[in-house]
């Protein structure tokens, strides 16, 4: 079961959706932990130690049977552009809004790719309704930080550039060669910040920010972003955005849980009606039949 590099996603979707919620929770826990260190490193120190580390535990994939050429290498590198865009702005807006309710507005980038380019009724159904939950989440927060609200924002279009060029990566290069390429291409352009922070903490805190970082890596980059790109090669980009609507729930859990940071009614309700949208997504697609084999599609 698989593809080709040329290839429509294939295989049984009812394999690959529960991918999204294992990374969604992997993710969005290392989220919670990361946020514990932001006083001490900022935003930017927290992507700089969680791109590195997670360079670090790819490293091995990046060693393939074919031959690197541009035309495949070049995805991988606007992927992790895009990595270290995405990562800065919504650590940003981490340090200025709730976990939950900045991951609610970030998910309005894969929001819009299911609706842009799903050609499915039930598709569009989940992806509308998911957008009411995200309506009842923020309609009921009063006194938020405009800046923090512009950096989940701006975190959610590098979410929807990151979903794009994920899809082409998976097409191009083989198992996660391309997440381990482009996340050392986000390492690599984060490094001088990673430093600069470092060089500055004592000892003491010198361990416990490089302890985070590695668990923050490793939940959050190295294992979700291996199997966003193993997902996409069995589903099409449109399910699997809507199937990102998990990440505000899973956000808003990881906030409760290590952060103590609650929700309103009103904001549950929203919860619930996008994991609903979720688990409807799931359904309908464990119901489709396989296609019978890869068809050619434009990368």
């Amino acid at each position: 079961m698989g593809t080709k590099r040329t290839g429509r996603p294939t295989g049984r979707p009812s394999i690959a959706v529960a991918g999204p919620i294992v990374g969604a929770l992997s993710v969005q826990s290392g989220a919670g932990v990361a946020v514990t260190i932001l006083p001490i490193v900022g935003p930017i120190g927290v992507v700089a130690l969680r791109q590195t580390f997670a360079a670090l535990v790819l490293l091995p994939a990046l060693r393939g049977k074919e031959r690197l050429r541009w035309a495949t290498v070049w995805p991988a590198l606007i992927l992790g552009l895009s990595l270290v865009v995405m990562n800065i702005a919504i650590y940003e807006a981490f340090d200025r809004i709730e976990l939950g309710l900045a991951v609610t507005l970030e998910f309005l980038g894969p929001l819009a790719i299911a609706l842009l380019s799903s050609r499915r009724l039930r598709d569009l159904l989940c992806g509308i309704a998911a957008g009411i939950g995200v309506a009842l989440l923020t309609g009921s927060v009063s006194g938020l930080d405009l800046l923090g609200v512009l950096f989940a924002l701006l975190a959610g279009v590098a979410w929807a550039v990151y979903i794009i060029f994920s899809s082409r990566v998976a097409a191009s290069l083989e198992g996660v060669r391309g997440t381990a390429m482009a996340s050392i291409v986000a390492a690599v352009i984060t490094a001088p910040f990673l430093i600069g922070q470092l060089v500055r903490l004592s000892p003491d805190e010198l361990v416990h920010v490089l302890l985070v970082g590695c668990a923050v890596g490793v939940l959050s980059s190295a294992v979700p972003y291996s199997l966003d790109v193993l997902i996409l090669r069995r589903i099409p980009r449109s399910l699997f955005s809507v199937l990102q609507s998990i990440q505000p729930a899973a956000a808003a859990l990881s906030g409760l849980v290590i952060l103590h940071q609650t929700l309103a009614p009103l904001q549950l309700a929203g919860l619930a009606v996008i994991s609903g949208a979720n688990a409807f997504a799931v359904v309908g697609s464990t119901r489709r039949r396989p296609a019978p084999g890869p068809q050619p599609e434009p990368v």
